[in-house]
């Protein structure tokens, strides 16, 4: 019974480790050449919405510039350089700890966004992650805030083309907003104010003057437009397109993949917030609470132009002679700081937390990050931090575990009895079980006590794989020696001896000294009881520390970190009980260290 219990755990977790190769190996080749295109174009942003003069109550809102004709993954036809596009209109400086970049005073549009604490690759010279890009460019991504006539009117209203004037402030900073103005001509005064916090969240207070003899109703929107996505956009684990949240509704996530095919999405409220979100960046569109709105999601009818635009109209607005109107809309724009984006929702914005994808399985994604993160801030070292709540961990689980290491070592202790058992009712395999479980009830043993600690270690693995796939915190935090990036796997291979031969092996073929440990731990974390009789779950126990090499190869060097880790803290945990119940340790005796197994057991030395 208890080789089939071993049996069936190496194969469940085999299965395991092969569902998780099929997804997660050509992670470390998208996550390189996404570094080389930021690296080579500082741009990582996108899109154009599609032309016309839509009616309110069509999905996608109106915009000069049509996405240029294309196929997904193919460099816009025309496309100019950044710097080129940047310097076609003039603009007003963003400056903070934060950001850097501009706003267009052609259209009053965020196209032009770049963060200053992070990079694009992990040396600290590399150029600056970009988030927003200019029309014409490569891959556009920008948001504006703009107004549609009512059906009929003949009123003139601003649009991408139209070029503001600059009223009060010359940058805008967190200490210091700028206004923008602009006159219709026929009695219409737009006011635009900007104002930046300390992080990622821009406030556009938009003030309209009816100064003309008629009533004038405007339809007031806000949009967020890409052209592309992003490498790497289609792991289960992640969701990366569109994303929004309403009470009404609830959570909207749409990913790139599945925009075309769902086509537009539709939703009504008076509050919530609604964007596009990307790995660790965001750009999310907040309007104004208590105002009702109609929120949509949608790619451009032509796929091979690959745009996608989130946005939100309102309903109509009627501003009389003499009066004003004023609403106030959010925007954000940047990394995904948890703390940061914990704050937005403590002011205010409804459900914001959940811009950052913690999985369905949450309440241990969370409380791992937060256990991490708590422990990084005193250890300075996110690697460290992995150790330190990997033993948190063990000592949680000790009485489960430590209950479960025993049953497993009274196990050991029956096995000779059990041999004696198959041996003599080899022909008659149901009295064969029917013996062993009498011997499991006569000595008060569970064969499934020893499952504990895998079924324990799975949902850990899993909820620290996600926090270090997920959070930005952990993009590019360092450990000790070659590992420089905890989120990314081990760049060193055993197939170029470490370096020392000058080639750069296959991707299946780095298999790093972290995962060369992580193997050797969970070797002697086998051999620490003896092999199954039978011949074909030997073999397959054999292998399987080779097969968990190769395939946790390509995972975050942090998973395999804690993986090896938690390996040798069992093995210790493991020897000491095992010590106390007076069994042999197998691993000493499989390898020919007799005196060392003395040592544990307290057993008589071997004889020389």
């Amino acid at each position: 019974m208890g080789d089939n219990r071993n049996f069936i755990i190496a194969i469940f977790l085999s299965v395991l480790v092969f569902i998780g190769w099929q997804y997660f190996f050509i992670e470390p080749q998208m996550q390189a050449e996404r570094a080389r295109q930021q690296a080579a174009t500082e741009e990582t942003g996108t899109a154009e919405p599609a032309p016309g003069t839509a009616a309110p109550g069509d999905a996608r809102l109106p915009s000069v510039e049509a996405p240029a004709q294309r196929a997904p993954g193919v460099a816009a036809a025309g496309a100019v350089a950044r710097d080129q596009a940047l310097a076609q209109s003039p603009r007003v400086v963003i400056s903070s700890h934060e950001l850097d970049g501009s706003i267009s005073l052609r259209g009053a549009r965020f196209d032009d966004l770049r963060l200053r604490q992070y990079r694009a690759t992990v040396d600290p010279q590399s150029p600056e992650v970009v988030l927003f890009s200019p029309a014409k460019t490569e891959t556009p991504y920008f948001s504006e805030f703009g107004f549609i006539a009512a059906p009929g009117a003949n009123v003139n209203l601003p649009t991408s083309a139209t070029e503001w004037e600059l009223e009060a402030g010359d940058r805008l900073t967190p200490q210091t907003p700028v206004t923008l103005r602009w006159d219709n001509g026929q009695g219409l005064v737009f006011h635009r104010e900007i104002t930046l916090d300390d992080h990622f969240l821009f406030t556009v207070t938009d003030r309209i003057e009816n100064r003309s003899a008629n009533e004038v109703t405007l339809y007031p929107y806000g949009l967020i437009s890409r052209t592309g996505k992003p490498a790497g956009s289609s792991f289960f684990i992640l969701h990366e397109g569109f994303i929004g949240e309403f009470p009404s509704v609830g959570e909207k996530a749409i990913k790139y993949d599945d925009a075309s095919e769902d086509g537009p999405v539709q939703v009504s409220d008076n509050e919530g917030w609604l964007g596009i979100t990307d790995k660790y960046w965001a750009a999310a569109l907040v309007p104004q609470t208590g105002e009702s709105f109609v929120a949509n999601f949608s790619e451009h009818p032509d796929a091979a132009i690959e745009n996608y635009q989130a946005d939100f109209r309102y309903g109509a607005q009627s501003v009389q002679p003499g009066e004003s109107l004023e609403l106030r809309n959010r925007l954000f724009a940047g990394a995904k700081v948890s703390k940061v984006i914990d704050g937005y929702r403590d002011a205010g914005i409804y459900k914001f937390n959940l811009l950052i994808d913690w999985g369905w399985f949450w309440f241990l994604t969370q409380p791992m990050f937060d256990a991490l993160h708590f422990v990084a801030l005193h250890v300075g070292n996110f690697g460290i931090a992995i150790l330190v709540v990997t033993v948190l961990i063990k000592l949680v689980f000790y009485p489960l575990a430590n209950k479960s290491y025993v049953a497993m070592s009274k196990m050991k202790k029956l096995q000779p009895e059990m041999e004696k058992l198959r041996e003599r009712y080899k022909e008659d395999k149901m009295k064969q079980q029917q013996e062993i479980m009498e011997l499991y009830k006569k000595e008060k043993v569970n064969p499934l006590a020893g499952c504990l600690p895998v079924l324990i270690q799975i949902p850990v693995f899993f909820a620290l794989y996600k926090v270090l796939f997920v959070t930005i915190e952990m993009r590019h935090a360092p450990f000790f020696g070659w590992i420089n990036d905890l989120s990314a796997p081990d760049p060193t291979s055993l197939f170029n001896l470490f370096g020392l031969i000058p080639w750069d092996p296959p991707s299946m073929l780095m298999i790093g000294i972290w995962p060369l440990i992580m193997g050797f731990t969970m070797f002697v974390q086998q051999r620490m009881n003896p092999l199954p009789a039978d011949p074909i779950q030997a073999q397959i126990f054999t292998w399987m520390p080779v097969i968990f090499t190769f395939m946790l190869a390509s995972f975050p060097a942090g998973l395999v970190i804690y993986w090896a880790w938690n390996n040798t803290l069992s093995v210790i945990q493991q020897g000491v009980i095992m010590k106390r119940q007076g069994v042999k340790i197998e691993i000493f005796s499989n390898l020919g260290l007799e005196k060392l197994a003395g040592v544990f057991t307290g057993g008589d030395k071997p004889k020389s």
